[in-house]
């Protein structure tokens, strides 16, 4: 396996240079899988940090609230997180931390079970605190918890797009399916954007997505598209043992060159005019999400 076969896989040579503006729009990416241990919180924190070096931005909300690991990762310690918003103390500007490249971190709580069984008032409410943020941002990326709660489903429902995490794995592509046909059929969430993270081969990522295919192609009414193939790089394992992002640690890493590539393509994803404000369609879509629960 050569850098170049994920390098024209990812389409980095052929990125557009110059990333689409959103004319004052927030772009909203959840990122989101079937199972733990694909490597999405990885891919979520490495993909904001690669927007940031292109002056993008950008805030990654860490949504696995009960189980939070994102400033974890980067070794950060704040002092507040949402469990402080949701009790009224603080604001969400109030709990942003700052990470590698000015990338702006909205902080969860870890093993706080109160956290994982929001309300759906609650739930509006925490979204509801969007609307008066004051942190301007160009993306706001959603990290969310593996599986299939109601917060993760709300969540991929608000986003303009959808990135699916798997892995090799059959449990990996089995929750995938079992994700994608809940917010097919019940959320009315058609588009889905898939990374093959940690393969071998371009190969093996290609015919990841193909199992994946197959199976959605005969059951669902949904679309899919390859977006990465992440490959399997031990450079990951050393940045978070430094509590470092690999894009930052070691740049040319095989995996660095492919996230680097996602990130970029990401950017050039269209994001939908919303009259009311520059989180509007990340909010409303939410809110809808929740009065259908």
């Amino acid at each position: 396996m050569g850098e170049s076969s994920f390098d024209q896989a990812d389409g980095l040579r052929n990125a557009q240079n110059a990333p689409a503006q959103n004319n004052g729009r927030v772009k909203v990416i959840t990122v989101t899988g079937g199972k733990g241990g694909v490597g999405k919180s990885s891919v979520s924190l490495n993909m904001a940090v690669s927007m940031a070096m292109l002056g993008k931005r950008v805030m990654v909300f860490d949504a696995d609230l009960g189980l939070a690991n994102i400033d974890i990762m980067l070794g950060i310690r704040p002092e507040r997180n949402l469990s402080h918003v949701l009790s009224g103390k603080c604001t969400l500007d109030d709990i942003v931390v700052e990470g590698p490249y000015g990338v702006y971190i909205l902080p969860a709580t870890s093993g706080t079970q109160k956290m994982t069984e929001l309300t759906p008032a609650q739930h509006a409410g925490l979204i509801r605190a969007f609307s008066s943020m004051k942190t301007q941002i160009d993306v706001l990326i959603v990290d969310t918890a593996a599986g299939i709660s109601d917060m993760v489903l709300s969540f991929a429902r608000a986003a303009q797009d959808v990135i699916v995490v798997v892995c090799n794995e059959p449990t990996s592509l089995s929750d995938a399916y079992a994700l994608m046909k809940i917010l097919s059929k019940q959320y009315g969430v058609y588009r889905f954007k898939v990374v093959a993270n940690m393969v071998r081969t371009l190969k093996e990522g290609q015919d990841l997505f193909n199992q994946l295919w197959k199976v959605t192609d005969r059951f669902l009414d949904i679309s899919m598209e390859l977006v990465s193939c992440i490959p399997f790089d031990p450079n990951i394992r050393q940045s978070i043992r430094r509590q470092q992002v690999v894009v930052d640690a070691f740049p040319k890493a095989p995996s660095s060159i492919a996230i680097r590539a996602l990130a970029n393509r990401a950017l050039s994803w269209p994001v939908p005019y919303l009259p009311g404000g520059h989180m509007q369609f990340f909010i409303e879509n939410f809110l809808n999400g929740v009065k259908k629960d």
